[in-house]
């Protein structure tokens, strides 16, 4: 998913500035590395990550981006061209996980970056490079405060929060398949949106909104040094022995023969593959604990009122608690420095142009930020052609950077192959690389407070119904 990258700021000694490349490329050539030097570009494809590649006001950051431009230098180095003005160029392209490897068979990208997973299915389609990483683990990443956990088998009845087209799934139900034969109960997998990322279920953990998650221990302990209060469980392992790699096309051998020698420098243990993650674990940022206890008592005292009022105006309720909270931490008696009051943090004359109230009263003050986000999203967004939640997203981002801003963004995003009418991983993709981190920090969070909402509640529900089973069991 595309949320808040931690590395909101240029990492310390990164690359110089290098304008955003296009996320889709439209030509396509195929061929091994002797053609793609008389053409001088070689294509990187790579997911948007806040780890692997990202951007802020135009400059690209990310592991895989600083390592491709390494490998730049590389092959200028190795095929120095007649006129010294003239360089090979590794650009980077953004790619949907789900598409590198049609885009890279097609030749529409040489080259796919970041974390692939080497598998035997994989292996069929494409090429890859003597492993980057080897011996992975998949481990366990608990939040502060969580149950303790002595063993895999102290995660019987629990909840551990991934995606469903995760592979951790499939070695989470070889655990249970252990449990039940040994009469324990299973670990619950509880599924998350399929726009949240890694880092997100990091980012959460950390902040004690998901008890249990899953993660490499590469990229645990990476994002540790980022996110301390989340505990990294490298004793609690799911999955041993993994490794992953780049991937060429398949008939490569010269371009492949490159990359294995550069990455005998360039990968895991080495000199350039510490300073590269040292350089990025630098800054820290904190989500706020949106499920502690003074949260939740906050979230019940206002959760009627949010129901009420949201469905008052069709909006989705849990949005608009996570709006208030990003903004106030869902408590009335916050007042900005600036003036704005109350849990949706209005300015007084916003709240007298809504006309319900006196908006220094805590129901008032809900009814009128949910209305004036009501009336935003039908004047920018009622008639574009997206869901509701994206609507609301967009209303988000409109709020904070202003709604002609957002219809640039839009437009830029249509241009280069993105939807312009989703803002994860799309919309934002441009927000971050033109206008800074602002905007998609302050929708991103309200996202993943929605998400640990919906998650709440649903397990409050499922414990309603399971108690109301018990009492209507007939004797």
């Amino acid at each position: 998913m595309g949320f808040l990258p931690a590395f909101s700021q240029a990492p310390a000694a990164s690359q110089p500035a290098v304008k955003i490349a296009p996320p889709v490329q439209t030509k396509k050539w195929t061929g091994d590395l002797d053609e793609l030097l008389k053409k001088r570009v070689i294509r990187v494809g790579v997911p948007y990550s806040k780890t692997l590649y990202y951007t802020v006001k135009g400059v690209q950051y990310g592991t895989a981006y600083e390592t491709g431009k390494e490998f730049e230098k590389y092959l200028n180095k190795k095929y120095p061209q007649s006129n010294k003005n003239i360089k090979v160029l590794v650009m980077f392209f953004v790619v949907p996980r789900g598409k590198a490897y049609e885009k890279l068979q097609e030749g529409s990208l040489d080259i796919l970056a970041g974390g692939v997973t080497m598998t035997g299915e994989r292996e069929k389609m494409v090429d890859f490079t003597q492993p980057i990483y080897s011996d992975l683990k998949e481990i366990v990443v608990m939040a502060p405060g969580a149950p303790a956990l002595n063993s895999l088998d102290d995660l019987s009845g629990k909840s551990v929060y991934m995606r469903k087209s995760s592979s951790y799934v499939e070695d989470i139900q070889a655990i249970n398949d252990r449990l039940k034969k040994q009469g324990k109960a299973p670990i619950n997998i509880a599924a998350v949106p399929e726009d949240i990322g890694d880092e997100d279920l990091l980012d959460m953990a950390n902040a004690g909104l998901l008890p249990y998650v899953i993660a490499d221990d590469w990229f645990a302990k990476l994002w540790s040094k980022l996110l301390p209060r989340m505990q990294v469980r490298e004793d609690l392992a799911i999955h041993t022995g993994g490794t992953f790699a780049w991937a060429a096309r398949k008939n490569s051998p010269k371009l492949m023969a490159d990359l294995n020698d550069f990455f005998k420098t360039h990968k895991q243990g080495t000199a350039f593959g510490q300073e590269l993650l040292g350089r990025y674990t630098k800054g820290t940022y904190m989500l706020k604990q949106a499920v502690s206890e003074n949260a939740m008592k906050q979230f019940e005292a206002t959760s009627a009122q949010f129901q009420k009022y949201a469905g008052q105006y069709q909006m989705d309720y849990l949005l608009m608690m996570a709006e208030g909270f990003q903004e106030s931490g869902l408590k009335q008696e916050v007042k900005s420095p600036v003036g704005a009051i109350g849990v949706m943090q209005l300015m007084p004359a916003t709240g007298k142009e809504m006309q319900v109230g006196d908006i220094t009263q805590q129901e008032h003050n809900i009814h009128a930020g949910i209305k004036y986000f009501h009336q935003m999203e039908e004047k920018y967004f009622g008639n574009e052609p997206m869901d509701d939640l994206n609507k609301v997203l967009f209303t988000f981002a409109a709020y904070n950077c202003g709604p002609a801003r957002v219809k640039q963004l839009r437009a830029e995003a249509a241009q280069k192959g993105l939807d312009p009418n989703v803002w994860i991983n799309n919309v934002e993709v441009i927000a971050a690389a033109r206008i800074g981190m602002e905007t998609v920090t302050y929708v991103s969070n309200i996202y993943k407070y929605y998400v640990t909402y919906k998650l709440v509640t649903e397990q409050m529900e499922q414990r309603r119904k399971a108690r109301e089973s018990l009492t209507t069991k007939p004797s």
